[in-house]
């Protein structure tokens, strides 16, 4: 059976389904109880904290948290491969910076650019298209662009556990979302056909946009102006903007998904935050409080203090990604 069908199959008889025989791909170790005894709760009818199906929201971070993030966000590869796509137009990017560090496989002098030569590579290879332009130049590179490291797809890099959760979350009533930094054009693309979460349940970083008449037909153009950064503050007043509800579940990995986890519980009744722990050097990476990608560092003493759940990787999960081991 293949492994998407199986999903499907595990989606409809969840509810049924002994114990040992969900999620998989967890530990029988703490993190996996504690998601099974909250959802039983709140999805048991008559009970004193069931929650209405139109109330079940989950909200999940990408990076770090869905997929991986290392050595760099898998954006980032997507803003280099089409820089160097780009440069036979572009010949003053053999001098300008940080063009050419990237051109030069230089991460170091990309860094040095800072936050101001980030958004000029964004600029140039996000902007000054349409949405339909932009979203078919996305999926032809995620179809087939590797991971310099694991030369697997970016797409095979997602995490195993967290699939089997989003299917066991839909199957006991659950919208889930994407509330990420990563930006909400670069995800839409292919979410629905790698976690089953369609375009409208994505949350993302975003810029403005203009409508246009191009040839006898409307169009959005991409244009280079910041609308949202949807990290740190800026989740909750994105899943409030996008969403209109206040999460039942939120799940991160990084400080960038600290106030998503505030704001999720904060909320009245039961509530339930889940932070995922990079500690498995072998299978994955091990980093947190010094990381300069995903550090994990004050929301990691929040979650000690607030008793929200924390998921080792090397000793919760069984297996990292789909069909391994």
């Amino acid at each position: 059976m293949k492994p998407l069908i199986l999903l499907l199959a595990l989606a409809a008889s969840a509810p049924h389904l002994l114990a040992d025989e969900l999620l998989p791909s967890w530990k029988d170790t703490g993190p996996k109880k504690a998601i099974l005894a909250f959802v039983e709760k709140v999805t048991k009818e008559g009970s004193a904290n069931f929650v209405p199906v139109p109330e079940r929201i989950a909200v999940f971070d990408n990076d770090g948290t869905l997929w991986a993030e290392q050595p760099l966000y898998f954006q980032a590869f997507f803003v280099f491969d089409r820089i160097k796509a780009l440069a036979p137009q572009h010949p003053e990017w053999q001098t300008q910076e940080p063009f050419a560090s990237v051109l030069k496989n230089d991460l170091k002098g990309v860094a040095a650019a800072g936050e101001k030569g980030l958004l000029a590579t964004m600029a140039a290879t996000h902007t000054g298209m349409t949405t339909e332009e932009f979203s078919q130049t996305v999926t032809d590179w995620i179809t087939t662009a590797k991971h310099p490291k694991s030369g697997k797809l970016y797409t095979e890099m997602t995490y195993q556990p967290m699939l089997e959760l989003l299917t066991y979350l839909r199957a006991n009533g659950f919208k889930t979302f994407i509330v990420s930094g990563g930006g909400i054009e670069f995800m839409r693309p292919w979410t629905e056909r790698v976690y089953g979460i369609p375009p409208e349940q994505v949350v993302g970083s975003s810029g403005k946009l203009k409508y246009e008449i191009r040839d006898g037909k409307p169009v959005l153009l991409k244009l280079p102006e910041i609308e949202l950064i949807d990290d740190k503050e800026g989740k909750p007043a994105g899943i409030q903007s996008h969403i209109g509800r206040r999460p039942l579940m939120a799940f991160g990995n990084s400080d960038g998904d600290l106030q998503m986890l505030q704001w999720t519980t904060a909320g009245a009744g039961l509530r339930f935050a889940l932070l995922v722990h990079h500690t498995d050097a072998d299978r994955e990476w091990a980093y947190d409080r010094q990381s300069h990608i995903g550090k994990l560092d004050k929301a990691l003493d929040e979650a000690s203090a607030k008793g929200w759940t924390v998921v080792s990787m090397k000793d919760d999960w069984a297996t990292i990604y789909p069909g391994e081991n």
